[in-house]
Formats: C-alpha cells, structure tokens, sequence
C-alpha cells in the first residue's frame, strides 16, 4: 500500500520535510529527503532521533560519508538515508521506507 504525501515542488534538494503516514502499526512521522543526483534520489526514514529523543530527523543536515547520505540532526550522530543506520553506533537504527516519485506527487509505501 502507498500514501501519496504532497507535490514534489515543495521538495527542495539536500533536505528533508516531515509528515505524516499511516501504517499498519498506527500513524508514524517520516523525514523524506530528496538527494538529486544519485541512482536514489528519495529517501524516507523515521523522523524520531533515538539520541535527543525528538522528532527532528528531517531537519538534519544531509551529506555523505564515504559517498553514503546521510542526515545528521542534534548531537551530530550520521544516519544513512538508504538502511537507517547509525553510523557511529551501528545497533542504533531509524525505520525506513520505500519511497518514490509519483507523478507530480511523492509516493511512501506503507
């Protein structure tokens, strides 16, 4: 099952937005980001950072470390965007989505 969430003009590059979908365990927060330029170019992962305790994620700065993106929120820990990953502590790790484009609509599957 997919969630249409919103126009893909309101995605800007290098950065992520925040919304809401519904999954089959109840309503989750996703930060998406769009990283132009890549095979992938979206990403979904959870938008609740385990370390700071907020829903933050999609206001992470995004970059890469070894050619892997990655958002980096609050206390600077580096989440891959393509598995959740922690990258300074790999036991640590953000759900994750397949997300796509979809028309003029951006697509999350649930």
């Amino acid at each position: 099952m997919a969630a249409n969430l919103c126009r893909s003009a309101i995605y800007c590059a290098m950065a992520g937005i925040a919304a809401w979908i519904e999954t089959a365990e109840g309503p989750a927060q996703v930060a998406i980001f769009y990283v132009p330029g890549l095979d992938q170019e979206l990403y979904a992962v959870y938008h609740h950072d385990p370390f700071s305790n907020a829903n933050v994620i999609a206001r992470g700065i995004v970059g890469d470390i070894k050619g892997e993106p990655v958002a980096s929120p609050i206390y600077k820990q580096h989440f891959r965007l393509s598995d959740g990953r922690c990258v300074e502590d790999d036991s640590v790790a953000l759900r994750t989505w397949k997300v796509s484009f979809k028309g003029d609509e951006v697509g999350v599957e649930v």
